[in-house]
């Protein structure tokens, strides 16, 4: 039963990986392998480290103190449904906290919010310009995401670098930018997101702890290419020339940005979960958009409402992070991941080269379930909130899909627009962000060392 459970959650990451190839989107993969998964649980019997783990005793305890006609398989069954349970509850958070803040991104994106931003970069300096766009990704993809920060930096880089070699470029340092810049925010990667919604780290904690290898794995690329990259930006045209934002732009952008940055605060004074402080700030937007826009025509007035945004949203993302977050959940609720830390453990030694490595795995497979793994395998009753391999599982997970261009969504997002060849961006990207990588995780380990 172990070996086919394991076999499954395999050829399942294999599909995802070769979702391009085989032309079957990941959700569709992610969803089957996770409830293929908890099927085969649910209908063979328990492992064999499972029937000595404290959870499954203590249940199978609690069931025959009520009845001694309970039989092993009843204790299965009931175990099972407990443990699915109680995934879901952690599952459903994570979702309901994509959910409000992709809502709100959409929101802002409605109103042309982003515009106050795009529009204040009007340098025609190639290298001053990098340094520009590099910057502003790195802070909005703390205070958005990277995916969304990738798409309308990448989007202003075509209005501005008409030249297409020197505008790929700028397209590939901002895949590493963005990545960079989401790894040290609770808010900003939905691998951190996890880790903060979990338990394993703490808003404050995060951000002091990550920030300034995360500024440097930025750095290092950014100063590596303002010294080899040659070329021009071209004619681009200003972003100016658009059509205008309407009147509610800059009030859209300032509360939406508010209500991001107000969930680590809000989990703070209340303890409550971040999802209710995103559904708060979702609930503040949404009111504002109402009255904001409630001058307009119904037609007018239904590409601005928050109704609008929710049917704008990356649903099938929502429902892939549903899917391969129920499939690591029943391998932990095995015990199998538990047992695989051990493995690990002994093979190599050091919890911070497997971290490391995780990172760079993460180019490859995609890093939600390596940190859905990963939060399986370690016990926080070993390494507690807060703990150096959660920070470090939090920057090496979040950056290290820049080495590869199909390594993060922000990389896919950018490929997509500018049509990046996987070839180039090795040839080109790859090692710049590995230096960045690398020299980022040093920081990370010297200073928490020191």
């Amino acid at each position: 039963m172990e070996l086919l459970i394991v076999a499954v959650f395999v050829a399942g990451y294999l599909l995802i990986a070769l979702e391009h190839p085989i032309r079957i989107n990941k959700t569709a993969t992610a969803l089957l392998t996770g409830v293929i998964c908890w099927t085969i649980f649910m209908l063979s019997g328990p492992t064999e480290s499972l029937l000595h783990s404290t959870e499954y005793s203590g249940l199978a305890q609690s069931l025959r103190g009520s009845s001694e006609s309970i039989g092993d398989a009843e204790v299965h069954r009931e175990y099972v449904i407990h443990s699915l349970a109680e995934h879901l509850a952690e599952i459903a958070q994570i979702l309901f906290f994509l959910i409000g803040a992709m809502t709100i991104v959409e929101l802002i994106d409605s109103h042309r919010g982003f515009k106050f931003v795009t529009d204040r970069i009007r340098t025609t300096n190639p290298k001053k310009l990098l340094w520009v766009i590099c910057w502003v990704t790195f802070i909005l993809s703390a205070i958005l995401d990277n995916l969304t920060t990738t798409i309308v930096m990448v989007s202003l880089t075509r209005k501005l670098v008409s030249n297409r070699d020197t505008r790929l470029f700028f397209a590939g340092l901002v895949v590493v930018a963005a990545n960079a810049g989401g790894a040290w925010s609770p808010i900003g990667d939905v691998t951190t997101t996890m880790l903060w919604i979990g338990g394993q780290i703490t808003a404050a904690s995060i951000i002091k702890s990550l920030i300034v290898p995360s500024i440097i794995c930025m750095l290092v690329p950014l100063l590596v290419l303002s010294f080899t990259m040659k070329g021009t930006l071209g004619d681009g045209k200003t972003p100016g020339t658009e059509e205008k934002a309407p009147p509610t732009a800059n009030l859209m952008l300032a509360v939406g940005v508010s209500a991001l940055i107000s969930v680590p605060v809000f989990k703070t004074l209340t303890h409550l979960p971040p999802y209710l402080g995103m559904m708060l700030g979702l609930s503040v937007l949404w009111v504002v958009s109402e009255f904001a826009n409630r001058g307009l025509e119904d037609d007018q007035k239904g590409h601005f409402t928050a109704v609008h945004a929710l049917s704008r949203i990356d649903m099938p993302s929502v429902l892939f992070f549903l899917g391969i977050l129920l499939a690591v959940a029943s391998l932990q609720s095995m015990h199998l991941l538990q047992d695989f830390a051990g493995y690990l453990n002994d093979t190599l030694g050091d919890n911070r080269i497997i971290i490391t490595l995780i990172g760079m795995l993460s180019a490859i497979v995609d890093n939600v379930p390596l940190v859905a793994a990963s939060m399986g395998m370690y016990s926080m009753e070993i390494y507690p909130t807060d703990h150096l391999i959660w920070e470090y599982l939090a920057y090496c997970a979040g950056t290290g899909g820049s080495l590869l261009v199909i390594g993060s969504a922000a990389g896919v997002a950018a490929m997509g627009m500018e049509k990046i060849d996987f070839i180039w961006y090795l040839k080109k990207i790859t090692l710049l962000a590995a230096i960045g990588y690398f020299a980022g995780a040093a920081t990370y380990l010297f200073l928490t060392h020191t």
